[in-house]
């Protein structure tokens, strides 16, 4: 476009046909007008958004958008090509499904999108990180011995998580690993403390202060409330911006089914012959209804995701670190219902929300990369280079323009995993084929195209200062003209000229 817009000068208005512009042309728009009218949108995946990355043995979830797949479904696969999930879109094309990670790396799982006739239409691509993660340091504390911690115990077991226990037993005897000081040293060590009400009671007043200054430090604490509060543990609450009521009553928490999703889905699977085969630990159907704490939180945070998160969860941040209120009290009997995943789910959501962040940010990388084109990588320094799926490097120069944010553009020029290596760090990320999604890769043209669209003074108020354009010449012709018309009259005007005695003047002839 820009090379076109040289051999026109003077060009006023574009007309944009098919699909839109590419990157490359909506910077040579400038502040033209354009009119564009995008064309229909093919069936499939029109919008995608994946998690950055994902802690191994994490709850993950992928949101989208379909377009001409009525009354269809769409798929979550595992690496191995197992459906683990199925939802049918809202009425504008929406969709929302979830998963489980299980080992650090690279993971390629995939969504398939079917009609209504159970015919495929799109199979695409969703290949995650799976972030290697220290495990939490996590310290458990129980008033007395009950089925929840336990299953709470041997779940952090089983997610590898460096955990302390100690469990009061009355008598001032007590169960579990060595008492500890909790002084300013100990906490520090901590990324997460999760104790109930009963303990919480019992740590005394300097004790809770100082988990109070750890918290403000950045340590996550996670109150478990199995039983009705007291007047005294509502009033220390409210030091952390909290206004719980005595949650003297229960109530019933339903949570979503596991496995392939609603009933319709999975009917739609059994009559396909679909394999829908259930993890280990996993069952089909609906699980038991457990009991909560009736608490009212006040004006608190719900967790950003996870299985009925806004009923039993909520947390407010103090300092640097965040404090949570779990009400659930028996999730324990979604182990023994055969409903392990959603009782690891439900645990790994609370303790992802409060548990002290580990490590530095990553950098930023534009979503959905596409080989041959330019993708933005933010929050890079120099020195930074990517790694291709050949073992070619590229290094990556800052733009200073950027400040701060420290983005580079990078261009790939195959498809597959790269890695993103500053210093001694790394970052794995997936760069789509050039071919690949075409309903992702024409929503993106249609959208930036559309940004555009408009006269040439509101285009110009979006796109920004464009490619200077010539004028009109006749205006430069008629002054030039004009000077050259002057020079020529003064050069023959006769007016303030003196003339030799004898000599004749301009246009008179000498008589004889």
């Amino acid at each position: 476009l820009g090379t076109a817009l040289r051999l026109h000068p003077g060009t006023a208005r574009l007309r944009v046909l098919g699909a839109g512009l590419p990157a490359r042309d909506r910077e040579a728009v400038g502040t033209l007008a354009l009119a564009f009218e995008p064309p229909p949108p093919p069936a499939g995946v029109a919008a995608l958004w994946t998690p950055v990355r994902v802690a191994p043995g994490g709850a993950f979830r992928i949101a989208g958008l379909v377009h001409g797949v009525a009354d269809g479904t769409v798929e979550l696969l595992d690496p191995a090509g197992r459906r683990i999930a199925g939802v049918r879109p809202d009425d504008e094309g929406r969709f929302v499904v979830a998963g489980t990670a299980r080992a650090a790396g690279t993971a390629p799982f995939a969504l398939h999108v079917r009609d209504a006739g159970r015919a495929s239409v799109e199979q695409l691509a969703v290949p995650l990180w799976v972030a290697p993660q220290p495990p939490p340091r996590v310290l458990l504390l129980a008033g007395a011995p009950n089925p929840e911690f336990k299953f709470l115990r041997r779940w952090t077991a089983d997610a590898d998580m460096a955990a302390q226990v100690r469990i009061d037993v009355g008598g001032g005897v007590a169960l579990g690993d060595a008492p500890l000081a909790l002084d300013r040293a100990q906490l520090g060590d901590l990324d997460l403390v999760v104790l109930d009400e009963r303990a919480w009671a019992g740590l005394g007043d300097a004790r809770r202060a100082r988990l109070a200054d750890a918290v403000g430090d950045g340590l996550g604490l996670l109150l478990r409330v199995t039983a009705p509060l007291p007047e005294s543990t509502r009033r220390q609450l409210r030091a952390f911006g909290f206004e719980p009521s005595a949650g003297a009553t229960t109530a019933e928490l339903a949570l979503p089914a596991s496995g392939s999703g609603d009933a319709a889905v999975r009917e739609d699977a059994a009559d396909a012959g679909a394999d829908a085969a259930a993890e280990p630990g996993q069952s089909e159907g609906t699980p038991p209804r457990l009991l909560r704490r009736d608490l009212d939180f006040g004006a608190a945070d719900a967790a950003a995701a996870g299985p009925a998160s806004a009923d039993w969860l909520r947390w407010r941040v103090h300092g640097r670190g965040r404090v949570a209120l779990a009400t659930v009290v028996d999730s324990w009997r979604l182990v023994l219902s055969g409903h392990a995943d959603l009782h690891a789910a439900l645990w790994s959501e609370a303790f992802a929300a409060v548990a002290r962040p580990a490590g530095a940010a990553a950098p930023r990388i534009g979503a959905h990369p596409r080989a041959g084109e330019r993708v933005a990588v933010c929050g890079v320094a120099e020195g930074a280079e990517v790694l291709a799926p050949d073992g070619r490097s590229a290094g990556l120069l800052v733009d200073p323009a950027t400040g701060a944010d420290g983005c580079a553009g990078y261009w790939p020029r195959l498809s597959g995993w790269h890695l993103l290596r500053q210093g001694e760090r790394t970052w794995p990320f997936h760069v789509l084929a050039a071919d690949a999604a075409p309903g992702l890769a024409a929503a993106a043209l249609r959208e930036g195209t559309s940004a555009l669209a408009g006269e040439g003074s509101i285009a110009a108020g979006r796109a920004g200062p464009g490619r200077p354009r010539r004028g009109a010449a006749w205006p430069w012709f008629l002054g030039w003209l004009g000077a050259v018309a002057l020079l020529w009259g003064l050069e023959r005007a006769s007016v303030g000229r003196r003339h030799a005695p004898g000599a004749s003047r301009p246009g008179s002839a000498a008589l004889r």
